[in-house]
This record gives structure tokens, sequence and C-alpha cells, in this order.
């Protein structure tokens, strides 16, 4: 990985294991036509493994557990100008959303990952070092996303009692990492952590574009979204929608039906009974 700051060191890709025993699952629901959402219990949710029912063990309704969240910030050269003004006034917009329990990292991106502030509860000084933010260099997206994902493993590993994401705003398509998309996509599948990619992307004329094929991939296999932000104004709307969603999300848990610890690939899906509303969660877990 890219040296930068305090993170000198090029560490070995993280091999994170799922306990099969109990599959967690943090899934955010939205109604199809952008109404609010009811209050919904653990019989209205249907989970499905490889398309087989499974019975609920864990339910905790919206909301109820803490967050641990990191804001993954890219600073390259690009950024510079409104489009770095505008990501700080959307970490703080997010950062207000929080509540008292729940943790928040910065980490800056650029050639190099900068850790801003480390995973913590103090909320005012997170906000205050995003004064830290400078831009320069290329986009080592991949590589940072990877510190991310580690520093939130490690900090809470085995602890089940917090929903963990990863916001991730960049302009652009990843030019400088070491470490393959591939295989950063293996290592976020192997968690529990949702990746939010917020893309800020344009063409030559600065037209919106959608966000790369590969910040899709991975929010949608973790369980989180992608979305394109077409103008600098929506920046903070966008990251307020995120947080507010975040706090509002159910934690379901199953004992697989299947005993069989294979290491294979198994696929997970959520639906609400008799709602006219989508339920997200990550796509599946490794059967370690």
């Amino acid at each position: 990985m890219a040296q930068s700051g305090s993170i000198r060191e090029a560490p070995a890709s993280p091999v994170f294991r799922s306990r099969t025993d109990l599959v967690a699952l943090d899934v955010s629901v939205q109604h199809q036509a952008g109404q609010a959402v009811p209050v919904l219990t653990a019989d209205e949710f249907l989970v499905l493994e490889d398309n087989i029912p499974q019975k609920l063990a864990v339910f905790s309704a919206e909301g109820r557990l803490p967050l641990a969240v990191t804001l993954l910030i890219d600073q390259s050269q690009s950024m510079d100008g409104e489009r770095l003004d505008r990501a700080k006034a959307a970490a703080a917009a997010l950062l207000h959303i929080l509540g008292p329990d729940d943790l928040v990292e910065i980490l800056a991106f650029n050639d190099d990952t900068i850790r801003l502030y480390p995973l913590g509860g103090d909320h005012s000084a997170a906000e205050r070092a995003t004064t830290g933010l400078t831009p320069g260099g290329a986009t080592a997206l991949y590589d940072a996303l990877l510190v991310g994902l580690r520093d939130l493993q490690h900090a809470l590993r085995g602890r089940t009692d917090y929903q963990k994401a990863i916001v991730i705003l960049s302009d652009g398509e990843d030019t400088a990492s070491r470490e393959m998309f591939e295989d950063v996509l293996e290592d976020a599948r192997r968690t529990d952590v949702a990746i939010d990619a917020v893309s800020l992307r344009t063409d030559k004329r600065d037209h919106s574009l959608p966000p790369v094929h590969e910040l899709t991939q991975l929010a949608t296999d973790t369980g989180g979204r992608a979305v394109a932000v077409h103008r600098l104004a929506d920046l903070v709307p966008v990251y307020e929608d995120i947080g507010a969603e975040l706090r509002h999300q159910y934690r379901l848990g199953y004992v697989s039906s299947s005993t069989i610890n294979d290491g294979r690939w198994r696929r997970i899906s959520v639906r609400i009974a008799n709602r006219d509303v989508v339920a997200r969660t990550r796509a599946g877990y490794y059967a370690n």
C-alpha cells in the first residue's frame, strides 16, 4: 500500500472471517415511491439464503444499535476548490446526525492514506479534523478503502453491537493504488461493513457521470448504495440522507439452515411481506 502520514507500512491484505453460526445483517428499508416507511416488525421480514427461507434468531428495531462510520474523503488534485469545500460541509452534516454513542473515523486519501481522526466518539474533534483536507496528488482509492476496512474490523473485532459503514467520496477512478480492485472487493465481502459510495465524477464538459462500476459493485455487494451527485449543492443533502438511513437500519440475525462450512459463497436476500418497500443488505457471505 502507498505510504502516507501516519500510515507508513505496506500492510498485507487482511483476511476477515465471518462467523457462520450466527449470520448478522444490517438492513435498510426504503419505500419505492419515496414515502416514509412505517416501523416494521420481525414477522414482516423474510430472509433467504440461497433461496431457502431462514428463521430469525435476532431482531433489533431500527436505530437501536450505535454506528461506527468511516468517512473516506478524496483529496486528490482534482478535488481542489469548491469540491473539497463541499466535501467538508457534507462530512459535517453527517457528523451532526450521529448520536452520542456513535463512533466515527476520518480518512483522507490521494496517493497516500491519512488518518485525520482515528475511530472515536468526539464528533466535534472529527469535524475540526476535516480542515486538514489538502488537495494534491493522484487517487489511490482501493488502498484507502482497505485501510478503512482494516481499521473498523480491528477496532471492533468480534463485537456485534455496532453497525459498521464506510462512506466514500471520490470524483474519479482509482489511478494510483497498489491493491487490485478484485482483492479489495473480496476483503470487503468478508466483512460486515456496508459501503456507501458518493461520486462527483464528471466528463470534460463538467457533466455528471454515473459512479464507476467498481464503486457500484462494492456498494451492492456490501449492502450500501452508490450515488451520483449531479450538482455540488446536492452533496450535503446526499450525506444527510445517508446519515439518516444509517440511523434507521434494522439488525437481523439467523443461524443458517446449512450446517456445512465449505467456504462457499452463500447469497442472501431480504424481502418484506405485504409492503411496497425495498430491503437492502449485503449480498451474501462466505461459509468459513
